[in-house]
């Protein structure tokens, strides 16, 4: 045989790593923590091995667990002492979140992103008020519009408590606007605004839900999360988020939507970012219990996925063992 060709000849092991085309670094990942009012000790996540909730007086211990790995940023997730139908605790001033990234940032180098939310906080687990008639499933779940006040409220007491970055996650028409607009009013002009742009109504996040305690108590969030046939749409979604002043652009879940990361990077030049969701997490962590699957191996292999469709930032439950792996 006569080849020219012989893509083979740059896979030796002398030159494999030379002409690599995507790399992953600690540096690239966010690493979730979850802190508990509820509770006076760390509590494993049973759906999610690893992982735990903790008390807001192991917040900073626990960042600096992520911290040692190599891992630069967390995003911080709460879970309230108690729960109303408007979900008021999200913005309290002396909120789970609020308190933990006070304590983070003043004791910590670590960026410190907050989930900016109402799931977590409310007594019916959607991610904003109830429209009228929505217990009795008649017309839209949430009311978009009655909303957004409170989705600037929470971003707000947010940044006042020293958060780096908020990421609003409800997935509201004009949320990114309204948290723009309100942040800026209150002087937080620097603070960037990570919004999950197109999130997706996916049975993937099911851990997550255990381990906020934010399942919906009724019904679903097919109202206002996009439904997985539609990759358009998440181009017109990501583009009003763009257009509204978003700082960086989050596709959630990750691994069924590589098609949809790889779009957002193709048309926009904003970070992209993208959630290697609990779901996906578990899976993983479930085949490999079994013996199916070398764990470190397929956790790296996802994750040098994510980074090779586009994305600039991974929020993954990996992050701190992936990021032991790369040292």
């Amino acid at each position: 045989m006569d080849l020219r060709n012989r893509p083979r000849r740059l896979r030796g092991d002398g030159v494999r790593g030379l002409v690599s085309e995507t790399s992953l670094a600690p540096s690239d990942l966010i690493a979730p923590v979850f802190v508990d009012a509820t509770t006076d000790e760390r509590v494993p996540i049973e759906s999610m091995p690893g992982h735990e909730r903790v008390p807001v007086d192991e917040a900073v211990a626990r960042v600096e667990e992520v911290r040692e790995t190599g891992v630069e940023a967390v995003m911080l997730f709460g879970i309230p002492t108690e729960k109303d139908a408007e979900g008021s605790r999200a913005w309290a001033g002396d909120g789970i979140v609020q308190e933990a990234t006070r304590r983070v940032t003043a004791e910590t180098d670590a960026y410190v992103v907050t989930d900016v939310c109402m799931c977590e906080y409310t007594e019916h687990g959607h991610c904003g008020l109830l429209a009228e008639g929505a217990r009795e499933g008649e017309g839209l779940t949430v009311d978009n519009d009655a909303t957004l006040p409170a989705l600037e409220r929470i971003a707000v007491s947010h940044a006042r408590a020293g958060a780096d970055m908020v990421a609003p996650s409800g997935m509201m028409d004009g949320m990114v606007a309204a948290i723009r607009e309100a942040l800026d009013e209150d002087g937080h002009d620097e603070v960037p605004i990570m919004s999950y742009a197109a999130k997706y109504e996916s049975a993937f996040y099911g851990p997550f839900r255990d381990a906020a305690d934010g399942a919906p108590s009724f019904g679903d969030r097919r109202h206002y999360q996009m439904d997985p046939a539609n990759r358009r749409e998440a181009m017109r979604e990501v583009s009003l988020d763009v257009e509204q002043g978003a700082d960086v652009l989050m596709v959630k879940p990750a691994l069924p939507y590589l098609d949809v990361v790889a779009d957002v990077r193709r048309e926009f030049d904003h970070p992209v970012a993208a959630y290697n969701v609990s779901g996906e997490y578990a899976m993983l962590h479930a085949a490999a219990e079994k013996g199916w699957l070398d764990l470190e191996a397929v956790a790296h292999e996802s994750l040098l996925s994510i980074k090779r469709a586009g994305a600039d930032l991974i929020l993954t439950y990996f992050a701190e063992d992936v990021a032991r792996s790369l040292s």
